[in-house]
C-alpha cells in the first residue's frame, strides 16, 4: 500500500512557507523533479519542518506516465467569469509547501532548498503565512467549517488504490487579496450574507444568500475537498492562501468556475472583496514515487 505525503495532513503548524519553481532555460525538467523528490524532511532540536512537494501535472506526466492520473491539467489559461471577472492562471513547473512550528526554521530550510536549486530552477513566487486567531481567515471568519476529519480527510484528498497516481493528490493553490477597508466597511450582518455563515461561531445561515461564498463553493453539490488555507501578507498587503487537495481536479475545477459565475450567471459575492492573483493545480504524488536512485538531499537546519 502506498502512502500520501504526511505534510498534506499535518495540521497545527503556525509557520509555512510556500515556493513555487519554473526550470530554467535549457534544463532537463526531469533533473528538477529528481532534485526535488530526493529532499527529505530535516529534524531540528526545535521540531521538525513538514515537506509537501508538488509538480505541473504535464511535467509529471513526463516524468512518470504510469503514475499519472487521468486528464488533469496546470491551471494553464485563465477563467474569465461574468462581469469581467477573471482568475488569473500562474502555473510554475513545481511547487515546494513547507510548514513547522518556527519560522526561523523554515527561513532556513527554505534557503537551503533554493541554494540546492540554483542553477537547475528559479524562483518563480515565494509566499509565507501565519494562523490567525486560531482557525480564521482575514476576513474574521473560520476557515474550512466544511473540512472532512483527519480520519476521512484521505478519501477525500487521496486517489485510491487501484488508480494512477494511487495515494497522490491535486493540488489547487491560488493567492487571494484582500480589499481589507471595503470588507470591513460592511456590518456583521452583511458580511454573514456574503459568506453565507454567521462570524461568531459559523453556523450556516438557513436564508443564505445564492451568490453567498457558502453557496458558491457547496461541496455536497461539487464534491468534497480538504483545504489547509493560511492567511499571509503584512499589515498593508495581505489576504489567504487557498491550499485544496482534491482526489478529483474537477471538484476543484466546478468549484472556481461556480465562483466566477460560470454555473449560475452569478458570481460568488466574496469575489467583490478579494481577488485571486496567482492560479496553480500541482500532482502531489505519493510519498514512495518520490524516491530517487540518487542519494537524498537532506535540508538540515542549525540546530541548538
Amino acid at each position: 500500500m502506498r502512502n500520501a505525503q504526511s505534510g498534506i495532513f499535518a495540521l497545527g503548524n503556525p509557520s509555512h512557507a510556500y515556493l513555487e519553481f519554473d526550470v530554467l532555460d535549457g534544463r532537463n525538467r526531469r533533473d528538477l523533479v529528481a532534485a526535488i523528490s530526493s529532499f527529505r524532511e530535516p529534524r531540528t532540536t526545535m521540531g521538525g519542518v513538514n515537506l509537501v512537494v508538488g509538480f505541473r501535472p504535464e511535467l509529471w506526466s513526463e516524468v512518470a506516465p504510469h503514475d499519472a492520473p487521468d486528464g488533469i491539467k496546470g491551471f494553464n489559461d485563465n477563467l474569465v467569469g461574468v462581469e469581467g471577472f477573471i482568475m488569473p492562471a500562474t502555473q510554475h513547473d513545481a511547487v515546494l509547501w513547507l510548514s513547522g512550528s518556527a519560522y526561523d526554521v523554515i527561513f532556513d530550510v527554505s534557503r537551503r532548498a533554493l541554494a540546492e536549486l540554483k542553477g537547475l530552477a528559479s524562483i518563480a513566487e515565494e509566499t509565507s503565512s501565519w494562523p490567525y486567531r486560531h482557525d480564521r481567515d482575514l476576513t474574521g471568519f473560520i476557515d474550512g467549517s466544511e473540512n472532512p476529519t483527519l480520519i476521512d480527510a484521505p478519501e477525500v484528498a487521496l486517489i485510491p488504490e487501484g488508480n494512477p497516481g494511487t495515494a497522490g493528490s491535486v493540488l489547487l493553490l491560488q493567492k487571494w487579496a484582500h480589499d481589507t477597508a471595503l470588507w470591513e466597511a460592511l456590518d456583521d450582518d452583511r458580511q454573514e450574507k456574503v459568506i453565507g455563515r454567521k462570524k461568531l461561531d459559523s453556523v450556516e445561515l438557513e436564508d443564505k444568500p445564492a451568490d453567498s461564498h457558502v453557496a458558491s463553493t457547496d461541496q455536497d453539490k461539487f464534491g468534497k475537498i480538504f483545504r489547509r488555507n493560511m492567511p499571509y501578507g503584512t499589515v498593508t498587503n495581505h489576504g489567504t492562501m487557498f491550499v485544496g487537495f482534491s482526489a478529483d481536479q474537477q471538484r476543484l475545477a466546478t468549484m472556481l468556475e461556480s465562483m466566477a459565475g460560470l454555473t449560475s450567471g452569478v458570481r460568488d459575492a466574496l469575489t467583490r472583496y478579494t481577488r485571486p492573483i496567482t492560479g496553480a493545480y500541482y500532482f502531489v504524488p505519493a510519498a514512495e514515487c518520490l524516491r530517487q536512485p540518487a542519494p537524498d538531499v537532506v535540508l538540515e537546519t542549525a540546530t541548538n
